[in-house]
């Protein structure tokens, strides 16, 4: 296992389709350092999506390695990559996908109440965590009662009630007017270095890309640009 990285990524490929091929990834090697705030740009179809799909461990490759804190995931059973989501990965997608019947504290228990923990304590753990999100004072509200920004907060809150090491954001502000996409910006910046957690970001957001640690350009499936922003 890699002290320094959390992620290894080793000439990864994906192909879709029988007849005619399309090769999303096309043998792509990427290491991400533990506790790294990352950006992965790129036009659309150039293979970000996919790329966060084989992190996340939601899909599999057609060849390569994947190795998170050291163990190859491209190996697991499905079990064994369900639990590994559970506890190690946590995602924020540009639409929050909450449960509109529940409240938002009902909504962050979820992935605790998943894992086996009592109900008392899953309370308990998501209020923490919808107070460090700024919601300690609308945790009893719906989806329908809070504003595109608070949703997207409680769907970061419940994306790290598990507290996982890496965080996995597809399009996270892409839904946002400016003001709220820079705060869910700040926000995340702020639990990354409190806690250390690792986030890898996909954005067409430029304005965002260029405020983080490092920035991915996928063309073709290929790293065309791998440079450090001056943070």
């Amino acid at each position: 296992m890699s002290e320094k990285y959390i992620i290894q990524i080793k000439n990864l490929t994906k192909i879709f389709g029988d007849g005619v091929e399309i090769k999303a990834l096309d043998g792509l090697d990427l290491n991400i350092e533990r506790g790294e705030f990352l950006a992965i740009i790129g036009p659309s179809g150039s293979g970000k999506s996919t790329l966060l799909n084989q992190i996340g461990i939601l899909d599999t490759p057609t060849s390569g390695t994947i190795l998170l804190d050291g163990v190859d995931v491209t190996k697991m059973s499905d079990k064994q990559r369900s639990i590994t989501r559970n506890k190690q990965l946590g995602f924020i997608f540009q639409y929050h996908h909450l449960l509109p019947d529940f409240n938002a504290l009902e909504n962050v228990m979820m992935p605790l109440l998943i894992s086996g923990v009592k109900s008392s304590l899953a309370r308990e753990i998501s209020r923490k965590v919808l107070g460090e999100v700024g919601l300690a004072d609308r945790m009893d509200h719906r989806p329908n009662q809070l504003s595109g920004g608070q949703n997207q907060r409680v769907a970061i809150a419940r994306a790290l009630v598990n507290k996982p090491s890496i965080v996995i954001g597809d399009e996270p502000t892409g839904n946002l007017d400016s003001k709220a996409s820079d705060n869910i910006y700040e926000l995340l910046r702020k639990l990354n270095s409190e806690h250390n957690q690792t986030f890898i970001l996909v954005t067409h957001d430029v304005h965002m890309a260029e405020k983080t640690d490092r920035v991915i350009r996928l063309v073709d499936g290929r790293i065309a640009e791998n440079s450090k922003n001056s943070v």
